[in-house]
């Protein structure tokens, strides 16, 4: 119990940087502002179940698309450190405010345009689960996990295989929960603490990202030799 806690542990570490809740939240906050309260906690709870089934289709999946398209590990470790360090230094120094993106103001013009013809607009998938949680990064970060988890670990068979499954439930009712006490959680942190937040992840993000480059690049080196 104690190996399959650890390994949940590491996989909250290291997922939740990329996912940055707190960044869904602000979104979620900008885009619902005209929604009653079961509307909110509808759209919550759907976000929340479509980043589940994107992590789940992810790892699972995983390595069949690699084998598929002929990707090496070297080279998804390479691509996925420079999407991560590109998110964190997106995050890093923002060229708009925090949770803010192309598909954030399609939406607010589905929103717009919607008033006139009362028909609910959708943001539980795009862009709440994709891209604001379950990214491009995020989704880099859970298939080259996939693909490398059996060399290099200590943990029983067992715990490899309950570990991800209950770290993206995890992940989701994070989610969840942030999205329900969204008002409370902007009352208390406040833009500049979201901001703030989610640039400290960033820098966390750049670091990460270049240390897969670094163990991308050293893989590829090694398999020359």
């Amino acid at each position: 119990m104690q190996a399959l806690l650890e390994a949940v542990g590491l996989g909250l570490i290291v997922l939740l940087p990329l996912a940055n809740p707190l960044t869904t939240v602000a979104l979620f906050l900008g885009l619902a502002g005209e929604m009653n309260f079961s509307e909110r906690n509808r759209q919550a709870l759907q976000a929340s179940i479509y980043v589940f089934a994107i992590m789940m289709v992810a790892w699972y999946a995983g390595n069949a698309v690699l084998n598929t398209f002929g990707i090496s590990i070297p080279g998804l470790r390479i691509a996925g450190g420079l999407i991560v360090a590109f998110i964190g230094f997106r995050m890093l120094f923002p060229a708009q405010p925090v949770g803010h993106s192309v598909e954030a103001q399609h939406k607010q013009d589905e929103l717009e345009n919607s008033d006139a013809r009362q028909e609910p607009v959708n943001i539980a998938f795009v862009p709440l689960a994709m891209p604001s949680t379950a990214g491009p990064g995020t989704i880099a970060m859970i298939i080259s996990s996939a693909s490398t988890v059996k060399s290099g670990v200590d943990f029983p068979a067992w715990v490899i295989a309950a570990a991800p499954p209950l770290t993206f439930l995890l992940v989701a009712v994070i989610l969840w929960v942030a999205l329900r006490s969204s008002g409370s959680i902007m009352k208390l942190v406040g833009k500049g603490g979201i901001e703030a937040i989610s640039r400290l992840m960033g820098f966390l993000l750049v670091c990460m990202g270049v240390q897969f480059v670094i163990n991308g690049v050293l893989e590829v080196g090694h398999n020359f030799h």
